[in-house]
């Protein structure tokens, strides 16, 4: 078993009966979204659960999950997801996935949110090994691009192979590389910046940490 599968497994102690569960999206998502539905079947649960992207949606109901659309809820007991970055300060950075709406609706639906990692993906400053996501309008693109720059960003448009990369709300993601290590600012400004719609910085969110490291579960934590 690998870190990431250990720490998803970990994560099932927060999951109980009669619990609305959101679901997130990535490898560690997937773990977890396994496991729960292992322990659905094993011990007979009463959950319901919301995706926070398509494929976790399928992958929820692949498994046997009952899945309800996220216009339908009013909160979630917990949410659990991964990052692709995570600060001593417990601010992460999310959205390679190009979900950043459905997630940030999510995690503030939820009366905790549950962060699953391993090692990798700790980092002294947000934007340390990866561009900060900024979900844009597709109109507005140009226009936030151009305001990043005078505010120090290398900025890219975000393609696939296939053309322009487009989230699930239909809208064009620009990739920002920051030289100030001020994740603090850099929340601010982007939360700020008319046509940005969402970005993946996401602090003072994470009530715990969940981090594997060499086969040992680390629980850290923090009032929401």
């Amino acid at each position: 078993m690998n870190d990431k599968q250990m720490v998803a497994e970990y994560a099932l102690n927060y999951a109980q009966n009669g619990m609305t569960i959101g679901l997130g999206t990535g490898s560690t998502a997937n773990y977890f979204i396994e496991a729960l539905a292992q322990r659905c079947q094993q011990e007979n649960l009463q959950i319901k659960t919301v995706a926070s992207s398509l494929i976790s949606q399928l992958k929820a109901q692949q498994l046997g999950l009952p899945i309800i659309a996220i216009e339908h809820i009013e909160s979630l007991d917990i949410y659990v997801d991964g990052a692709d970055e995570v600060a001593p300060d417990m601010t992460l950075l999310k959205g390679r996935g190009s979900d950043l709406v459905k997630e940030k609706l999510l995690v503030e639906a939820a009366e905790k949110f549950i962060v699953l990692i391993d090692s990798s993906k700790q980092v002294n400053h947000i934007g340390d090994n990866f561009p900060i996501p900024a979900e844009v309008l597709p109109f507005a693109w140009q226009l936030v691009q151009q305001k990043m720059r005078y505010a120090g960003a290398q900025v890219n448009l975000r393609k696939t192979d296939s053309g322009l990369a487009v989230t699930s709300c239909g809208n064009l993601v620009l990739d920002l590389v920051f030289t100030s290590e001020l994740s603090t600012t850099l929340n601010k400004l982007l939360d700020a910046t008319p046509g940005i719609v969402e970005h993946g910085i996401f602090q003072d969110l994470a009530n715990i940490i969940l981090l594997a490291d060499k086969g040992e579960v680390t629980k850290i934590t923090s009032e929401k």
